[in-house]
């Protein structure tokens, strides 16, 4: 929440700075009157001082800003578990879809037919019918 409070006050300091570039008005003097009342230096105090803030978190961040902090992070674990539980779901669904597919060929792990669907082992004149007719 500091980090977004931090960083609407700087939004609010550029968008006065860009207001006194294009039009030579400053928002904050006009609002208390002139730049030197109290009521001023304290709010240019309080946009330098997010602005030194958000710096200074940019840094330690390694050059990112997570302006809802604590919630942003706790969403994107939440989106990862949902991903990694999703991920197993469908490596379980494809190896079972995978399994049935052999047991149904009669297919074995080692490369080797099932014996109760291999016909020729049990029958030798399966394949040897062609050795009666010379």
């Amino acid at each position: 929440m500091v980090t977004f409070i931090a960083f609407a006050l700087t939004i609010a300091g550029c968008i006065n700075w860009l207001l006194i570039g294009l039009l030579q008005y400053d928002f904050v003097a006009g609002i208390f009157g002139y730049q030197g009342s109290i009521f001023s230096r304290l709010i240019y105090i309080l946009i330098g001082s997010a602005a030194v803030f958000l710096v200074v978190k940019l840094i330690m961040d390694k050059g990112s800003i997570h302006i809802w902090g604590a919630q942003k992070k706790l969403a994107k674990q939440l989106a990862s578990s949902m991903n990694i539980e999703a991920s197993k779901e469908e490596k379980r669904h494809n190896y079972d879809k995978e399994e049935r597919r052999k047991e149904e060929s009669g297919f074995h792990e080692q490369g080797e037919f099932n014996e109760k669907e291999d016909n020729s082992s049990k029958d030798p004149t399966l394949f040897d019918e062609h050795l009666d007719r010379r």
